[in-house]
C-alpha cells in the first residue's frame, strides 16, 4: 500500500470505570488529509470455556445493557493490572461461578474492535471444572450459574441465546460450529 498513517497528536477526552476515550489525529500521506479518529481505550480481556468433568459447560446468564436482554456467556472480563490473562480468567471463572480448573489452556487472543479499540481479548478453556464456592460476583452484577451439555451449544447459538461474538469466537477455537446458524429466524428475547 502506498498510504502512510502519521499519528500527529493523541488526547484523552474522556476516562470511565472500563475505559477511556481519546482522540487520534492522523495525516494520511501523500494527500495530506488530516482527521481526528475516536479510539476506546480499554484494559485488556478474557474469556474461559468452563468445562466440568462430565462435559458440562459452565455458563452465566446476566442482563446485558448494550442489547437490554439478558444472555447466555462463559465467565469473562477485565485483565487487571499486575495480572497475566491466564491469571484473570481463572479469577473470573471462580469469582463469577463458584468453580475452579484442573487445567487451562490457550485456546487463542482476537482484536475485539480493531476500528475503534487497541485491546486484546484472550480465550482459555479450562478443564475438569468443580465447584468450590459460592459464586462472589461484583456489587452490580446479577449472575446466574447453568450448566449445559458442549453439544447444545451450537442450538444456543442459533438460537441466539448466545450472542456475545467473543463468546462465540471461544467456541470456534475449541472447534464448535453452529451450522444453519443465519438461516434461523431470530427468537424473541427479554
Amino acid at each position: 500500500m502506498s498510504a502512510h498513517w502519521q499519528l500527529l497528536d493523541s488526547r484523552q477526552v474522556a476516562e470511565h470505570r472500563i475505559f477511556r476515550i481519546r482522540y487520534d489525529r492522523y495525516r494520511l500521506e501523500p494527500e495530506g488529509l488530516e482527521r481526528d479518529f475516536v479510539v476506546l481505550d480499554a484494559p485488556d480481556w478474557v474469556n474461559i470455556v468452563p468445562l466440568t468433568a462430565e462435559g458440562q459447560v459452565v455458563l452465566i446468564r446476566q442482563f446485558r445493557h448494550g442489547i437490554r436482554c439478558h444472555t447466555l456467556e462463559i465467565p469473562g472480563g477485565m485483565v487487571d493490572r499486575g495480572e497475566t490473562p491466564e491469571q484473570a480468567a481463572l479469577r473470573e471463572l471462580q469469582e463469577e461461578t463458584g468453580y475452579v480448573a484442573q487445567r487451562v489452556r490457550l485456546l487463542g487472543r482476537i482484536s475485539p474492535n480493531p476500528a475503534i479499540q487497541g485491546n486484546w481479548c484472550y480465550m482459555f478453556l479450562a478443564d475438569e471444572c468443580r465447584l468450590l464456592e459460592q459464586p462472589r460476583p461484583e456489587e452490580f452484577e446479577r449472575i446466574e450459574v447453568v450448566l449445559c451439555p458442549l453439544a447444545d451449544v451450537p442450538e444456543l447459538i442459533r438460537r441466539e441465546q448466545i450472542v456475545n461474538a467473543m463468546v462465540i469466537n471461544a467456541f470456534a477455537f475449541m472447534g464448535v460450529v453452529c451450522a444453519g446458524a443465519t438461516a434461523a429466524q431470530p427468537e424473541r428475547r427479554g
